[in-house]
């Protein structure tokens, strides 16, 4: 089973080695039956965010498992994020309480900044695009106030999504807590191998969201009326199948062990119960190092992100939006 394999973080936390990632999953009964179907299968590590709108339903399935007494409160790594409208030192504490209240828990495992940008806050999680303004921000003053939540007890570890090399350096120059994880998109086709050799020169864990490819992503443009964009299929590659075929396991299974295999922790969202049990049996083989090779090197880099925000334009204006800007 999964939870019997662990990675280490640099304050010493043990952090599952894959997880169950949830953006986009907000239907209630999807949810729970993915959650639950998950939790079956071994998952201990839950990924969510405030952005994701279903906090307080993960709370409430958790919650159930909990009161069962079949699972306790310290079996499970729990990861939620602070929105870019509470990137000011004056909304890291208001937000992580929020996150405390709708997850129904008394700390958290992890605490993500999730992107570097910050925007207005206008008493929601969401700052809606009519009143959206992007504002300054001191990456230095907001990491002390995370620090303060990791002393006061409402998270064990802190660390950052979706940041360059450039702003984490920056950041480990003033730090009194390191940043324990860096939460990125990592698939066959954008391997971020500079920035993930980086990390670990740094003891920071990298943590891959969309390490399938995020196949669902076109669905979340149509929900907000977006051009759907034309996305390589990584679980159709032909390199991928045949790797697959040779170790009898399923393209997605070959993916997600390319990463583990790579120290880097996988987070893949589905809310099929039969692809969930699917994606956490990756513990059972290791990918020799001619295979692993022959994967490094469909890696396209750049030109391959998924998730590049370009979906929402004011965030591309920031000097702190992380990505290339030459792709917008």
């Amino acid at each position: 089973m999964a939870m019997n394999f662990y990675k280490e973080m640099i304050g010493g936390q043990k952090i599952p080695s894959i997880g169950l990632g949830t953006w986009m999953s907000t239907d209630e009964t999807e949810l729970e039956t993915a959650l639950n179907a998950a939790i079956e299968a071994g998952y201990r590590h839950i990924d969510t965010a405030i952005v994701y709108h279903n906090e307080s339903l993960i709370g409430r399935i958790l919650k159930g498992w909990f009161s069962s007494g079949k699972l306790r409160r310290e079996d499970f790594f729990i990861t939620t994020k602070l929105p870019i409208a509470g990137l000011h030192e004056d909304r890291v504490e208001m937000f992580i309480k929020k996150s405390l209240e709708n997850l129904q828990l008394d700390y958290l495992d992890l605490y993500l900044i999730h992107f570097p940008v910050a925007s207005n806050y206008v008493g929601l999680d969401v700052t809606p695009p009519d009143q959206f303004k992007v504002e300054p921000v001191d990456h230095h003053l907001v990491w002390k106030k995370m620090e303060e939540q990791v002393d006061a007890g409402r998270t064990r570890a802190i660390g950052l999504s979706n940041f360059n090399e450039n702003q984490i350096r920056k950041l480990l120059k003033s730090c009194r807590i390191q940043p324990a994880c860096l939460q990125i998109e990592v698939h066959l086709f954008m391997q971020q191998k500079e920035l993930i050799n980086y990390c670990h020169k740094n003891h920071i864990l990298v943590i891959a969201y969309s390490p399938l490819g995020n196949p669902g992503y076109n669905k979340f443009l149509n929900v907000i009326g977006q051009k759907e964009k034309q996305l390589p299929s990584a679980l159709d590659n032909p390199i991928v199948k045949r790797v697959a075929d040779k170790y009898k396991k399923s393209p997605g299974q070959v993916l997600l062990r390319f990463l583990i295999e790579k120290d880097i922790i996988p987070i893949p969202k589905s809310v099929s119960p039969k692809r969930i049990r699917e994606n956490i049996d990756v513990f059972d083989f290791t990918l020799d190092k001619e295979d692993i090779h022959k994967l490094e090197n469909v890696d396209r880099g750049e030109e391959s992100r998924i998730c590049d925000f370009s979906f929402f334009p004011p965030l591309l204006e920031s000097e702190h939006f992380p990505f290339l800007k030459q792709r917008v």
